[in-house]
């Protein structure tokens, strides 16, 4: 059996405004339910972070310099 498709990178620590891990852009639930989902599903959410983790954490330039 091949192990499950992980987005994670360990550096699990969960913004307290965004909901999401800040290591993998994951939420809480979808954390807790990983090995429950098809490959199917993980591979689609993983699809989904790149741009959940930009728009997340982008951080806008200072617009006084």
């Amino acid at each position: 059996m091949s192990p499950a498709s992980t987005p994670c990178i360990r550096v699990c620590m969960l913004d307290p405004e965004t909901g999401l891990c800040e290591g993998c852009g994951r939420t809480r639930e979808e954390i807790g339910t990983w090995y429950r989902l098809t490959e199917e599903e993980r591979l689609r959410i993983m699809a989904e972070l790149p741009e959940r983790m930009r728009q997340a954490f982008a951080v806008e330039p200072d617009k006084a310099s």
